[in-house]
């Protein structure tokens, strides 16, 4: 859709893709005890890629040869993408709440653009230091609860660490995507990337289950796995896709900004989260140095 109509349409996926990229740490969160985190990993991207099929399939029969050749990299972005961004996500709403994991990932744009300065040496002006500075300086607060004792003592929530692993494979994976080539289209190559994430992920499944036991096999666990594949796994990523088609990048960036607040919102209506004094502070520093840091 093209014109006025699909720039409206853009408009209002603006405002509502972030809730559907939020449904991915709400749902962790709500899971976390009965469904454990690799196995949610694997069926989640197995589900978005099965639903990916119909459009892509075709397309990676033809390209296979390009799939071949771009192997290693695919690899490392599944692993990157699939496993510790999917998989570590899951592991930290173990033990710290989603409105954590919602602020720590925020800072990824952070990260990407100083990743992208220092390794592919891209220009970096005072104001997006000033930025940098102030993201990350939220983040502590957020991860050290307000108090700097705990950051400067390294007392963290063993969840918040692995949400901030998993915030920073976030920025290696957006990084690596940008600055490696590739003979693929956007939407075979996301879906390539799908693929090589879930054959990475498998042998990590089967030791979990074997491990700790299979996920119970209910409506429920079904339902949210289901959820998980089609919402933040699917839906949000084709509307990403189109957001940035109709609207171009700068104001699809505005996603970014707007992740964090639904992640707070929504755990508070629907998981009975408390919204804390650092969590506030935190979001005073991430949200305004995410906008020096990335406004062109």
């Amino acid at each position: 859709m093209e014109g006025p109509r699909g720039e409206a349409l853009a408009t209002l996926l603006l405002f509502v893709a972030p809730a559907m990229f939020a449904c991915n740490i709400l749902i962790a969160r709500a899971t976390f005890d009965f469904i454990p985190p690799f196995a949610l990993a694997f069926w989640r991207w197995a589900g978005t890629f099965v639903l990916l099929l119909p459009m892509v399939g075709a397309g990676l029969w033809h390209q296979r040869r390009a799939v071949l050749a771009e192997w290693k990299d695919l690899a490392v972005l599944g692993a990157l993408g699939m496993g510790v961004c999917g998989a570590f996500v899951y592991i930290a709403a173990q033990t710290t709440t989603a409105t954590n994991i919602g602020l720590i990932y925020s800072a990824s744009p952070v990260l990407i653009i100083l990743l992208s300065r220092f390794i592919w040496r891209e220009a970096m002006s005072g104001r997006q230091l000033l930025g940098v500075a102030l993201a990350l300086l939220g983040v502590l607060i957020i991860i050290g609860k307000g108090d700097i004792r705990t950051v400067l003592e390294v007392r963290f929530t063993i969840g918040d660490l692995w949400a901030f692993s998993a915030m920073v494979g976030w920025a290696v994976y957006s990084v690596l995507l940008s600055h490696r080539p590739s003979a693929l289209p956007m939407q075979l190559r996301f879906a390539a990337i799908c693929l090589f994430g879930v054959v990475i992920l498998l042998p990590f499944s089967i030791w979990e289950g074997a491990s700790v036991g299979l996920p119970r096999l209910d409506a429920v666990t079904l339902g949210a796995i289901a959820l998980l594949a089609l919402v933040p796994g699917f839906g949000a990523y084709q509307a990403y896709g189109l957001i940035q088609k109709s609207l171009g990048p700068s104001r699809t960036g505005l996603l970014i900004y707007m992740i964090p607040l639904y992640s707070a919102l929504l755990a508070v209506l629907l998981l009975g989260e408390t919204i804390e004094r650092h969590h506030l502070i935190g979001a005073a520093f991430v949200l305004p140095g995410l906008i020096l840091a990335t406004r062109r």
